[in-house]
């Protein structure tokens, strides 16, 4: 059977500290942040990894989003990183439960200035988890990068089959990504130190694959619920989250003119690290102007890209249903 690694039982009250957050059960997870020197920040982005990654995939966005007056602040989610227990799968439940108090205890630390999620792959679903969960976090925004919007309903049925019987038989089994011809990011030195990186998970649980999977179901299902203001950001380029599905979830959202309360950027060079490529500037450029300036179009024009993006594909599938 698959294994879910569930927390303890509360035990303490959540603390936010300078390097660590203590969870209800007592788990500490380590925490980064990047604050702007001169001045009141403009806002503060709370950025969630993604699988297999750590707080430190944030580290070069956070520093440049300090030049421009926003704060970050990242921490290592459960099971990944330098937290406890790595590798091990721990639960939707778990992964929203800890950002929600993650985010209460940021915003509370912080309780003048506005708060953005932003998630990465799996960090985009488990935002969109939370958002959609009874006690959502209270911020200003949703930022999601490559969201992890790929369940069930969009993999093939042979993989589903595979993943099932081998998750149900030996769930401790360990995959890698040799084999994989992806490219996850132009930025190869980047990559390379991904690769050099103990903290970088390199052999995967199946039961953790499993779980990612759930994951992405209630993710996919919940896409649509979105209330808040969001931004969502894709790299054309994107091997790792095919572009079908993106596509197929983001049909399930309301798009109007570009800088409307759902912003869709598309970026034509763009990879899934999309926030590490060569041309990271220009996304972490729109970011930042997307939470200074609200209802304006992104300077790069990559909303206006997302927008006729989808439009391209409505008429495909209106001449489809006339056949």
């Amino acid at each position: 059977m698959p294994l879910v690694h569930l927390p303890g039982k509360p035990v303490v009250s959540p603390v936010l500290g300078e390097r660590f957050f203590l969870t209800a059960d007592g788990a500490r997870l380590p925490v980064r942040s990047w604050m702007p020197e001169n001045g009141r920040p403009k806002g503060l982005v709370i950025a969630v990894h993604g699988f297999n990654d750590y707080s430190n995939f944030f580290s070069s966005s956070g520093e440049f989003l300090s030049e421009l007056g926003i704060a970050s602040y990242a921490f290592d989610q459960r099971g990944f990183g330098d937290s406890p227990d790595a590798g091990l799968w721990f639960g939707v439940e778990a992964y929203v439960n800890d950002l929600v108090e993650f985010s209460r205890l940021v915003s509370h630390k912080h309780p003048s200035l506005p708060v953005y999620l932003l998630g990465e792959s799996m960090g985009g679903a488990v935002v969109i988890v939370a958002m959609n969960s009874a006690s959502p976090p209270e911020i200003d925004g949703v930022i999601l990068s490559a969201p992890a919007v790929w369940g069930r309903e969009t993999i093939p049925w042979y993989q589903r089959a595979l993943l099932w019987f081998t998750v149900h038989t030996m769930p401790w089994m360990k995959l890698t990504g040799e084999g994989l011809e992806i490219t996850p990011s132009d930025n190869i030195e980047m990559l390379r130190q991904l690769g050099r990186d103990p903290l970088v998970i390199k052999e995967t649980r199946v039961e953790a694959i499993y779980g990612l999977v759930n994951l992405m179901d209630n993710a996919l299902q919940g896409f649509a619920k979105l209330k808040s203001r969001l931004l969502i950001l894709y790299g054309e380029k994107d091997e790792v989250i095919p572009q079908l599905p993106v596509m197929q979830a983001l049909q399930m959202l309301p798009t109007g003119k570009a800088g409307q309360a759902v912003s869709i950027a598309f970026y034509e060079n763009g990879y899934h690290m999309l926030l590490r490529d060569l041309q990271r500037r220009i996304p972490l450029l729109d970011i930042a102007d997307w939470i200074e300036f609200p209802g304006q179009a992104l300077p790069s024009g990559a909303d206006m890209r997302g927008l006729k993006a989808l439009e391209k594909l409505a008429r495909e599938k209106r001449a489809e249903e006339r056949l």
